[in-house]
């Protein structure tokens, strides 16, 4: 029976150093270019749509996200701070979404049926506040954006698949530029010390961030 318990116990050890001694031999391969083997991605993927929705399930969306006023003002974001990695109406790709892995998701398609409208928005106003780890996808919340800002942008990802790019185009430039809590920021989140030049060409093109 000692014999069992040893032998037990140097499997148990074997299981645990293994992986352990891989993971520190530098052999596991985190290039961005290379991509997670099935497993290992439909692994992931189950818990990071698991820890959404558990974290974002007492996220109670407003009632006026079809409002134009909200749609306006998410336009201006959305195009200085998403559509580099998400796209716009008219884009294919863009030469940083096609280097992210994972790829961002394209916003401009339409969505698969699956979870309600409420449920979807709760979801995407929490990604957008928190970010998500290793993804590429930042905290928003920590670069300035508010609640109310946040909310504007998900009004808009709910239109933005119906917009052709001319419409599209035309709520940029309507929404007043790249905005949080009610001021003009530049670059990157950099607040603009000239109202003036707070439209929505932010120097690079574009290669919006």
């Amino acid at each position: 029976m000692k014999k069992i318990w040893i032998g037990a116990f140097g499997l148990l050890a074997a299981a645990a150093l293994i992986p352990a001694a891989v993971l520190y031999s530098g052999m596991v391969d985190v290039s961005a270019d290379t991509p997670h083997s099935p497993v290992v991605y439909e692994l992931i993927a189950a818990v990071r749509e698991r820890s959404i929705a558990r974290s974002a399930g007492d996220v109670v969306p407003p009632t006026d996200l079809s409002e134009a006023a909200r749609v306006r003002r998410g336009a201006g974001n959305y195009d200085a701070m998403c559509a580099g990695c998400h796209l716009s109406p008219g884009v294919a790709n863009s030469e940083i979404r096609q280097g992210l892995y994972p790829q961002p998701p394209d916003l401009t398609a339409l969505r698969e049926a699956g979870e309600g409208q409420d449920r979807f928005a709760a979801r995407q106003f929490w990604i957008i506040k928190h970010g998500i780890k290793a993804t590429g996808m930042a905290a928003w919340s920590k670069g300035g954006m508010t609640d109310p800002d946040i909310w504007d942008q998900v009004a808009f990802l709910q239109a933005l698949p119906a917009l052709s790019p001319a419409q599209y185009r035309q709520l940029v430039t309507a929404s007043g530029g790249h905005t949080h809590g009610g001021e003009a920021v530049g670059e990157h989140g950099q607040e603009t010390a000239d109202e003036g030049d707070s439209g929505h060409d932010h120097g690079h093109g574009d290669h919006h961030h």
